[in-house]
């Protein structure tokens, strides 16, 4: 090689390693990419901050590859309707939502297809009135289960597959008068995830203390929640980015680290091993499920 060659040669390396110490620094000094999620009313349905936990940890997995974000909650609360609106419109106050998933919500929406809960909002135990647990022992089928009716609030998700299945539901448009309306009589259980029933019902013993979670049953179906994003190029972009850490996160375990540690005490306390499973189908459910990927769906 002459000196001119290894002068050229010398002048390559120290310009590619000029570049590579500048990346970071010019990944810096781009803006944050900034995630807006709703805050949610005070009502029976649990606050999700599992969600959040999850989608920083998925943007901190990224930072490396996709620069600085803010993640920041709207400042005043949003019902589920609002919430739907204000991410549909294009300069709407959120950007991100968390949701059970269904084929409307996923042709509207993009959805980021990693449960962020691993499938177990569609483990389902029984809230009940006291007076009504004897009944309940007795179930062994759907078909014993028919006999009975379930409350829901207006357009969840659960209603479709509840009333698939042949069960009768009861809607209201106020989800905080479920508890209520179940101790009334108006209904004869309220269906919770596994991580809700629990929480919901010490929030709710004290007003309400005719009613108890029922001790030998659980509904199971096919129900992920998902992270939702516009259908836009900033949409696209955010969904990449979460899908990217939410992915890395399945890999190294973190996602399953995150499940156990903040979900793990709820799932002791519902003693699964004394329950009979009643499956039912999700007939809401788009092709493009993932259920073939036993990794991200808890057993």
């Amino acid at each position: 090689m002459n000196w001119h060659c290894w002068i050229s040669l010398e002048r390559m390396v120290a310009a590619a390693i000029c570049v590579c110490l500048l990346m970071p620094a010019a990944r810096a000094a781009q803006p944050a990419t900034p995630l807006v999620y709703p805050r949610y009313f005070a009502t029976a349905d649990t606050q999700r901050e599992f969600d959040w936990i999850v989608l920083r940890t998925a943007l901190e997995k990224t930072v490396a590859t996709h620069g600085r974000y803010e993640v920041t909650p709207w400042h005043e609360p949003m019902s589920v309707p609002r919430m739907l609106q204000e991410l549909a419109l294009p300069d709407g106050r959120i950007n991100v939502i968390a949701r059970a998933s269904d084929r409307e919500l996923e042709r509207k929406f993009q959805p980021v297809r990693i449960p962020i809960d691993r499938g177990l909002m569609g483990m389902r135990l029984l809230l009940v009135r006291k007076s009504d647990l004897h009944r309940y022992a007795s179930i062994r089928s759907l078909d014993d289960l028919k006999r009975f009716s379930a409350g829901q609030g207006k357009g969840w998700v659960d209603t479709e597959v509840l009333a698939a299945a042949g069960i009768s539901v009861v809607e209201t448009p106020r989800p905080q008068s479920l508890f209520g309306m179940l101790e009334a009589g108006r209904f004869d259980f309220f269906p919770r995830a596994l991580d809700e029933a629990p929480r919901e019902y010490d929030a709710q013993r004290k007003a309400h203390p005719d009613i108890a979670i029922e001790p030998t049953l659980m509904l199971r179906y096919p129900l992920p929640r998902y992270f939702f994003v516009r259908r836009d190029a900033a949409g696209d972009k955010l969904a990449e980015r979460i899908r990217t850490g939410m992915e890395l996160m399945v890999k190294d375990g973190s996602l399953a680290a995150l499940f156990q540690k903040h979900k793990g005490p709820l799932i002791e306390r519902a003693n699964l091993g004394k329950r009979r499973i009643i499956d039912l189908p999700n007939p809401s459910l788009p092709p493009e499920t993932p259920l073939q990927r036993s990794e991200l769906w808890f057993k």
